[in-house]
């Protein structure tokens, strides 16, 4: 761990460790649930103290950890493989595509990473119960982390969140609240409770080490890459904290010497819930009015983090583009049987990306670009289905076997 403060992303206030615990006092005071967040903290590190510790033989990434390392529980997040996807690459037309598939965190999907680091502050704080607001994603990694450390979740989903994802926070011990409503019903409703009942919030961006927290997905990438920064990262983004962080960790990586530039960040969002892809374009916040996709993951009317997601695409030199629902399910079958990686469809997202038109003409075919696969496809098998047939069964006899047996 390295020192560090606090900085407004807004303002540029900085505070001490323990000054603040969520948005910028002098800026948050302009929040109000239902638009997005106002005064997300930062992580400012000491990088002198960074580039004089780093040894690149033997390289220390806890340097770039707010957290003690005694305050983690026992949860193996995090070192998710990175390989290259040459039959897919070949399909695209792309020789250097690789894949960071952080669906194979224990919970499932990268939100594990944010989890696992605000449960750890719970602990310095003596905090025994953790609470949140999600989709299901974040849900189910708070409840998993929570579960190894002996602390309470307290979750809050809106009621049509995936029944899988419902189970899996059950099944680990969750207290599960849904919600007749919205993602953003059960935002407001999460604050409320924090502000009222106690507890630590893990809200996304709301609390500032869940950007830290998925800032070591991008760490991952550089390590694994042989310290090397890819040409290209495809995120697919919802509230935008998943996109920061990984601005993040390049961000830290130059500013502590260790590379010298970002890579291209390009934020893909399904259309229906596109308010971070028209404000990167537009410049003008609106709120997505009917955020209705398969993506469930991504799917967010007034996203909580558009600022800093706008800034990584903006400083990074990358660009924004939304695809849709079908074209998702075709991105996710492809990545399956190109790959066998089974992506949920928020996750195959970013491959849905390549398909397009606009991906092809700004992303140089020579590049490294890297898929970011967020979420394990197991967590929602009810959207593949709409596109595949279960085949039906045949007597336990060879004779019976059709000559011809069909491909899947």
């Amino acid at each position: 761990m390295t020192e560090f403060q606090y900085r407004c992303s807004r303002c540029g206030r900085t505070y001490g460790r323990d000054e603040v615990r969520y948005l910028c006092p002098e800026c948050g005071r302009d929040y109000a649930p239902g638009m997005p967040l106002i005064g997300v903290l930062e992580v400012e590190f000491d990088y002198r103290d960074i580039a004089r510790r780093f040894d690149r033989s033997r390289p220390d990434w806890d340097l770039f950890s707010p957290v003690e390392w005694e305050y983690f529980p026992v949860y193996p997040a995090g070192n998710t493989p990175f390989a290259p996807a040459p039959r897919l690459g070949e399909r695209l037309g792309r020789p250097r595509l690789w894949i960071k598939n952080d669906g194979l965190n224990p919970s499932g999907s990268l939100k594990d990473r944010a989890s696992l680091l605000v449960v750890a502050e719970a602990a310095r704080l003596n905090e025994t119960k953790v609470v949140c607001a999600s989709t299901g994603n974040a849900a189910s990694s708070l409840a998993a982390v929570c579960a190894a450390a002996g602390r309470r979740a307290v979750i809050f989903v809106p009621q049509s969140a995936p029944r899988a994802k419902l189970i899996q926070m059950l099944i680990c011990g969750a207290r599960v609240i849904p919600v007749r409503g919205s993602y953003d019903d059960a935002f407001r409703l999460s604050l409320e409770y924090t502000q009222l009942r106690g507890g630590l919030n893990r809200n996304t961006a709301y609390h500032p080490l869940t950007i830290e927290g998925k800032k070591t997905a991008g760490l991952e990438i550089f390590a694994q890459n042989g310290l090397r920064v890819p040409d290209a990262i495809l995120v697919p983004v919802g509230d935008g904290v998943i996109i920061s962080g990984i601005y993040k960790a390049f961000h830290d990586l130059r500013a502590a010497g260790l590379c010298e530039h970002l890579p291209r960040l390009v934020a893909v969002q399904a259309e229906t819930s596109a308010a971070i892809h028209d404000y990167i374009v537009s410049g003008i916040f609106r709120p997505a009015v009917s955020p209705t996709t398969i993506a469930d993951s991504i799917s967010v009317s007034v996203p909580s983090n558009p600022d800093l997601a706008r800034r990584a695409v903006l400083e990074s030199g990358g660009f924004s583009l939304t695809v849709s629902d079908e074209r998702i399910l075709e991105a996710q079958a492809l990545l399956a049987g190109r790959t066998g990686v089974f992506a949920e469809p928020a996750a195959a997202a970013a491959a849905a990306a390549l398909l397009s038109d606009e991906a092809r003409q700004r992303l140089d075919p020579d590049w490294q670009v890297v898929l970011l696969v967020t979420g394990h496809g197991l967590k929602d098998i009810e959207a593949p289905l709409s596109r595949l047939r279960i085949p039906e069964a045949v007597p336990a006899d060879f004779a019976a076997l059709p000559e011809d047996m069909p491909e899947n």
